[in-house]
């Protein structure tokens, strides 16, 4: 059935996932400081929202998809913001990937005013968003991720519900660690190989089948081949969520020596400006260690 939704936040995740929804036939009104996606989303039917309370005040669903805690903080509390225009009875899903703490908080918030509120960060990256077969991780009241299921599986395919407020991004946040150690990880192994003068497409093969296949294996592997850095999901995004993994263990007592490591080398990417790359581009690091590098022109390895 058709909603009224509205969606704050268009970049590399965001604008698909919201031309997905007026593809799915929902009436879509769209907010964004990048005036290029809000003319994109228009020619597709979307209207435009002037501040989050004008697209609160007209959506059933409000749905925000950005970059940080502090971003989803001030579109929901401000004083322009969805909280300040949001119905009883309206839900909000923020899928950004921010803190637990954040999360529970912004939850007990919309509460008050007897708006529903999901955490519900996504996995998949930007070709998953595009195709509409995200992993989403929900975090919430049971009869609101009902009521919320039907918009979510518009942009998501296997839509799990975790648990309660925070549960979501706490899920995103495992998932995080997992997929970035897993790119660190292979990129070690594609070095080693690379400075050892084999064929790294042949060993790729030789390995994908066996335990050391995965889909972050066959997902970056090819990409990295063709040095194709292309953020389907950028560095500096991955660098702020192990950021967030590490705040959260250390405040909940868990130490993490891999994740932290990883953090540091997320800062060395940065210096060297590769904050704008996709994370598969971890391996320049390795490369830069070495002094070789994995992949060229014609598949060479320099």
């Amino acid at each position: 059935m058709a909603k009224k939704v509205g969606f704050i936040g268009l970049g590399i995740m965001g604008k698909p996932m919201a031309l997905n929804l007026i593809k799915a036939g929902h009436q879509v009104a769209v907010n964004d400081l990048n005036k290029d996606a809000v003319q994109a989303l228009l020619k597709a039917g979307a209207v435009f929202g002037e501040t989050p309370r004008r697209i609160a005040e007209e959506s059933e669903i409000i749905i925000t998809m950005l970059p940080a805690s502090h971003h989803v903080q001030s579109v929901v509390l401000g004083e322009n913001g969805i909280l300040a225009g949001a119905k009883e009875g309206s839900i909000i899903i923020d899928m950004s990937s921010i803190t637990p703490a954040v999360s529970k908080a912004l939850a007990e918030e919309a509460a008050k005013q007897g708006v529903g509120f999901l955490d519900a960060p996504v996995s998949g990256g930007e070709p998953k968003a595009i195709d509409g077969t995200l992993a989403i991780m929900v975090g919430g009241k049971e009869d609101v991720f009902e009521a919320a299921k039907p918009i979510l599986l518009d942009v998501g395919k296997d839509i799990t519900l975790v648990g309660d407020s925070g549960c979501g991004v706490t899920a995103k946040l495992a998932n995080q660690i997992i997929v970035n150690l897993n790119i660190a990880a292979m990129s070690e192994a594609l070095v080693l190989a690379a400075k050892a003068g084999i064929d790294i497409e042949k060993m790729y093969q030789a390995i994908r089948g066996g335990l050391a296949g995965s889909a972050v294996l066959d997902a970056k592997v090819p990409l990295i081949l063709e040095r194709n850095f292309k953020p389907g999901g950028t560095i500096a995004i991955n660098m702020k969520d192990i950021t967030n993994v590490m705040d959260t263990a250390h405040e909940i007592g868990v130490p993490l020596p891999l994740s932290s490591h990883l953090l540091e080398i997320f800062h060395a990417l940065k210096v060297d400006g590769k904050l704008m790359d996709d994370h598969g581009g971890i391996v320049q690091h390795y490369e830069k260690l070495a002094n070789v590098k994995v992949g060229g022109t014609n598949g060479e390895h320099q």
